[in-house]
């Protein structure tokens, strides 16, 4: 997965500025029809699907799955200043802190589960190796301490510097994911791979404001 990473709130103030005002409007080539399950994955928090996902669509989709506004103005800070040079043709706007899904698969991390190949395409072994390896009370679904489990087995002890991005990224899944039991399900983990468990979030969470 691509990687998050938390700055200081001097600096998430200092880049959301940059961002607002270097905005400019620019195109960008992604093939919707036949994206990658990564590019999937991104897409979500593209909120205008032009193939670009600036700080303010960041932030606006971790709002949508549940994040409260302080950690996703960070997070939004934190990925476009860690992800956007690494995504960005050399042709894009300057200072590059826009995400381009059509490059995503350039921000992956290490020590992750494999379940992306280097392109960002999904490998169906890999992602039930998972649950063959880590479910142990429930053949589809994970407990929170089967989720430590199986992001120590993947930490690759050659690129320590990977470690907190997947021990952030899985925790958040679980803590918005899992059931009232505990329970992280497989269906739940395939959709995080292809960003459909976003727009399930998403909609549970506007659901349950229109019953109040």
């Amino acid at each position: 997965m691509a990687s998050l990473q938390r700055l200081p709130a001097a600096a998430v103030t200092a880049l959301l500025f940059l961002w607002v005002f270097s905005c400019e409007h620019v195109e960008a080539s992604i093939d919707f029809a036949n994206m990658t399950a990564l590019q999937k994955h991104a897409e979500f928090f593209d909120r205008n699907k032009d193939g670009i996902i600036t700080a303010s669509e960041i932030f606006e989709g971790f709002v949508a799955i549940g994040c409260d506004a302080e950690f996703a103005r960070a997070t939004a800070a934190s990925l476009s200043a860690g992800l956007g040079p690494i995504t960005s043709p050399v042709d894009a706007p300057l200072p590059h802190l826009s995400i381009y899904v059509e490059y995503v698969h350039r921000a992956m991390h290490g020590s992750d589960t494999g379940a992306y190949d280097a392109k960002g395409r999904f490998v169906p072994e890999k992602f039930e190796e998972i649950f063959t390896k880590h479910a142990k009370m429930s053949p589809d679904a994970l407990t929170s301490m089967e989720v430590q489990e199986m992001i120590l087995a993947n930490r690759d002890p050659l690129d320590p510097q990977s470690w907190s991005a997947s021990e952030r990224e899985w925790g958040l899944i679980y803590k918005l994911a899992s059931d009232k039991q505990g329970f992280l399900h497989k269906d739940s983990v395939r959709g995080i791979y292809d960003g459909s468990v976003f727009y399930k979030l998403e909609g549970q969470r506007t659901s349950s404001r229109s019953d109040m």
